[in-house]
C-alpha cells in the first residue's frame, strides 16, 4: 500500500542527508527557474523501428524504466501513446496496465522517477522533467507516435506529477489522466486537453475530496474534465482502467 506523502512532507531525512537535500534543491530550483515543467520533445518520424512487447529504455543505471509496444503496431501508421507515472512505491504491477493498453492498440512509456518519487512531490521540478524529456524522444525515435492521441497519465503521487506536467504541456500531451491524485501544480498552463481524473471513496491514503476540489478548480479553468468516483480504495480498479483506456483513444483534441 502506497503511504500518503503529502506538500507538508517533502522532506524525508531517513531517506536524504542534510547535504543531499541541499544540492538536490539547489538543482531542481535551477531547473524550475529554467522552464518549470515544459517538456520540449516532440513527435517527429520515427528513425528506428521499436519491436513488440516490453524492453528497457537503456538510458539510465538503475531507475530507468521501459517502452511497451503492442504487436499490432506497424510503423506506416500512427498509434495511440500514452507516459504513464508510477507511485510513491514505484512501477510495479504497471505491467497489467501496459498489457491493457497493448489490447487496445495504445503504445506505453513507463519511466521511472529519479529519485524514490516525482520531484514535485518533494518542492519543485528538476531532474524529472530532463528525463521524462529523454524517455519522449526515445520513444518519438522508434514508434510513428500519434499527436492527436498522446497522453500522460499517473497513479497517486505519479497522478499528481502527471496533472502538473500535463496541464503544463497541454500543447504536446492530447489528454491527462490521473488515478487517485493528491494535487495539481502548474502555474503556467498550455492548452486545454481534457482530463479524466478516477479515485476511490474509500480511498485511506489520499482522500476522494482532494480529486472532488480539484474537478471544482479545474472546471472553472475551463477545463474538460470527466471524473469517476469509485468504490474502493487507493487502486487502480481493473474494469476502470480499461474504460479510462478507451475514453483516450474515443476522444480527441
Amino acid at each position: 500500500m502506497e503511504r500518503l506523502i503529502t506538500r507538508r512532507r517533502f522532506v524525508d531525512l531517513g531517506l536524504w542527508s542534510t547535504a543531499a537535500l541541499v544540492c538536490g534543491k539547489a538543482t531542481s530550483a535551477r531547473a524550475e527557474t529554467r522552464r518549470g515543467a515544459r517538456l520540449l520533445a516532440r513527435p517527429t518520424k520515427p528513425k528506428l523501428r521499436a519491436p513488440a512487447g516490453r524492453h528497457s529504455f537503456g538510458l539510465a543505471t538503475g531507475r530507468d524504466g521501459y517502452l511497451s509496444v503492442p504487436s499490432s503496431y506497424r510503423p506506416e501508421k500512427p498509434i495511440p501513446f500514452i507516459l504513464m507515472l508510477h507511485g510513491a512505491l514505484g512501477s510495479g504491477g504497471l505491467e497489467v496496465f501496459c498489457e491493457g493498453a497493448a489490447k487496445e492498440g495504445i503504445a506505453v512509456a513507463v519511466p521511472d522517477s529519479r529519485g524514490r518519487t516525482w520531484d514535485r512531490i518533494r518542492g519543485s521540478f528538476g531532474p524529472d522533467i530532463d528525463f521524462l524529456d529523454r524517455v519522449l524522444q526515445f520513444t518519438f525515435d522508434r514508434v510513428n507516435v500519434d499527436p492527436r492521441r498522446l497522453a500522460i497519465a499517473g497513479f497517486s503521487d505519479g497522478g499528481s506529477y502527471a496533472l502538473s506536467v500535463g496541464l503544463s504541456n497541454g500543447d504536446l500531451f492530447s489528454h491527462v489522466i490521473a488515478y487517485s491524485p493528491e494535487f495539481v501544480a502548474a502555474p503556467i498552463r498550455f492548452g486545454k486537453p481534457p482530463i479524466l481524473i478516477m479515485h476511490g471513496v474509500q480511498d485511506e491514503i489520499l482522500s476522494v475530496n482532494l480529486s472532488e476540489t480539484m474537478v471544482r478548480q479545474l472546471e472553472r479553468s475551463g477545463y474538460s474534465v470527466k471524473f469517476t468516483e469509485f468504490t474502493g480504495g487507493h487502486m487502480m480498479r481493473p474494469d476502470l482502467v480499461k474504460e479510462s483506456l478507451r475514453w483516450f483513444v474515443g476522444t480527441g483534441r
